[in-house]
């Protein structure tokens, strides 16, 4: 996750319109607790999600939007001995632009370093990431670039997972974008995970695909491996570090200790 700045989106059905303004407290989890129709979408188990896949490959704008969209997804996969690798396109540098006492080289490390924990508790083996190191809050501007690289190390059978094309950070939804392209000619299949969706969108469902949507449910060991690692990003919830609004406080935080992780198909 990193800070973002966006216009409002016309419509939710609008493909060519801005993305939706993350501001506020946006929907708290209560709303999507009471919604109910989470509980109704497609139970997706694990086999069936990774399919004949032979390496589960996430791509993640910042560290940290893996864990929170995807980390029962990893631990799940790593836990049946299949590859993960993580291709971690920034560093989340930008994440505190108004904190002179985090300069962002400063935080790319501690981010670098917070990602390597967190997967490390996740079971993902040492070297199971690939760190783009791309600047922060400009993966719209990569293009062909940024296709072509994550192309180049893609291999038949991977099953790639990324953020939602509709997310609303524009970070997000360049990584959905460049990972679509990416895929069409290498027979990958593709998952994608909705992180700031859940801030802006209704909780109706009214502006999530949910016809291509269902959800893993974690069991009691893989939540508990999910929320030791989100507990690693100690620079996203303000912990050791001198901010007044953490990336990741707890009314965000309370959407992805959820029990069951959705994707979209």
């Amino acid at each position: 996750m990193a800070a973002v700045t966006a216009t409002a989106r016309a419509t939710p059905a609008d493909p060519v319109a801005p993305p939706p303004r993350i501001a506020g407290h946006g929907t708290s989890e209560a709303e999507w607790r009471a919604a109910g129709w989470l509980d109704a979408l497609p139970r997706w188990n694990i086999r069936t999600l990774l399919g004949d896949a032979r390496r589960l490959v996430v791509v993640a704008p910042h560290p940290d939007d893996e864990v929170l969209g995807a980390g029962g997804l990893i631990a799940a996969a790593a836990a049946l001995g299949l590859p993960v690798w993580i291709l971690a396109l920034t560093d989340g540098e930008a994440c505190y632009p108004d904190a002179p006492s985090l300069p962002p080289a400063m935080l790319a490390r501690m981010r670098r370093a917070e990602l390597d924990v967190a997967l490390n508790r996740l079971g993902v083996q040492s070297g199971g990431v690939e760190h783009f190191r791309l600047p922060d809050g400009m993966l719209r501007h990569e293009g062909a670039a940024l296709v072509g690289r994550i192309h180049r190390l893609l291999q038949p059978h991977d099953l790639i997972a990324t953020t939602w094309a509709r997310d609303g950070h524009p970070d997000h939804e360049a990584a959905a974008a460049a990972v679509a392209e990416a895929t069409t000619c290498t027979g990958c299949r593709r998952l994608e995970f909705p992180v700031w969706g859940w801030h802006w969108s209704h909780a109706d469902g009214r502006d999530m695909p949910r016809e291509r949507m269902g959800r893993l449910d974690l069991d009691r060991g893989l939540l508990a491996r999910k929320l030791w690692a989100m507990r690693a990003f100690r620079s996203q919830t303000g912990r050791g570090i001198d901010v007044d609004a953490p990336i990741l406080p707890d009314r965000v935080l309370a959407r992805f200790r959820r029990s069951f992780e959705v994707f979209v198909r």
